[in-house]
């Protein structure tokens, strides 16, 4: 009888917990100063400069850099880029002391932080050069 008290006990013990999204505050800790570069099954991305202000630089892979900004939205941070498109909304979350981003629309997209760097953003496109 005794054993099976114990018994639902161990199976709520051995239940994964579920972290908490980043809030913006720890998000901007994270993140401000650094580079990321995101994979998404093991394959690059992109990768985002995180600077000061909230303000960010993001480039797909080997593609144009944009400038832009987030803010925090409920548990969501939130990326408005130069190009006028609608705001992308993600929550973060840390996972073996790296990044995981999960896409908060329809298509769900994981992203995993692959790199960091302290260093700036390789931008590739129109402002290179004379």
């Amino acid at each position: 009888m005794t054993r099976l008290l114990f018994a639902p006990l161990l199976c709520l013990c051995a239940a994964p917990l579920i972290a908490d999204p980043l809030s913006g505050a720890e998000f901007e800790a994270y993140a401000t100063g650094k580079t990321l570069t995101f994979a998404e099954d093991g394959q690059p991305y992109g990768a985002e400069q995180y600077l000061p202000g909230k303000r960010v630089r993001w480039a797909f892979d080997q593609d144009t850099c944009k400038e832009g900004i987030w803010y925090e939205q409920d548990q969501n941070i939130c990326f408005v880029y130069e190009d006028g498109l609608m705001p992308q909304c993600w929550q973060f979350f840390i996972e073996s002391d790296k990044l995981k981003a999960v896409f908060q629309g329809e298509s769900g997209t994981e992203l995993y932080e692959a790199w960091t760097s302290d260093g700036p953003l390789a931008c590739m496109g129109p402002h290179i050069g004379v």
